[in-house]
């Protein structure tokens, strides 16, 4: 799979999402898509990334965005970490690792020495047109969020 970069397609998904719904990137076409992949649920980084981006939910929502984190943890697991830390952001869960491959976030990583497969902290920003405006690959958390925020608001 070639990379994803601005101005390409982004790949439609329907994904089970927590609270028994579902997130299909089709019914958000005409709005902003803020879609950031994550390693895993109730980690430090994954945490403190969906603190930050629900902290500034309703900055994304007055900016005409929709903002959703995806990881393969199950939508059991999103409802406890959604729960836990008070988020307000939509959790998907893409427990095949479909749409992760799609997105080109499957990667292999390394840790200790120890290579494995795992999901790259990874940020798509989607125009109303549903094509992809901006990218961020191997995202720092630490104003990452706002980073992203300033780049709706020029959309």
């Amino acid at each position: 799979m070639t990379e994803l970069k601005p101005g390409d397609p982004a790949p439609d998904f329907a994904l089970p999402a927590d609270g028994g719904g579902e997130i299909r990137l089709s019914d958000m076409k005409g709005k902003v898509v803020v879609l950031y992949f994550y390693p895993k649920d109730d980690t430090s980084g994954c945490t403190k990334e969906a603190a930050d981006f629900s902290r500034l939910l309703q900055d994304f929502e007055a900016a005409g965005a929709v903002v959703a984190g995806v990881s393969r943890d199950s939508v059991k697991q999103h409802d406890k970490f959604k729960a836990k830390h008070g988020l307000s952001i939509t959790l998907a869960s893409d427990e095949s690792g479909d749409v992760c491959e799609r997105y080109g976030v499957w990667v292999e990583k390394s840790m200790y020495g120890r290579k494995f497969m795992g999901v790259e902290r990874a940020t798509f920003l989607i125009g109303r047109d549903g094509r992809l405006a901006k990218v961020w690959r191997k995202v720092r958390v630490p104003g990452h969020a706002e980073e992203v925020l300033d780049a709706v608001r020029a959309i």
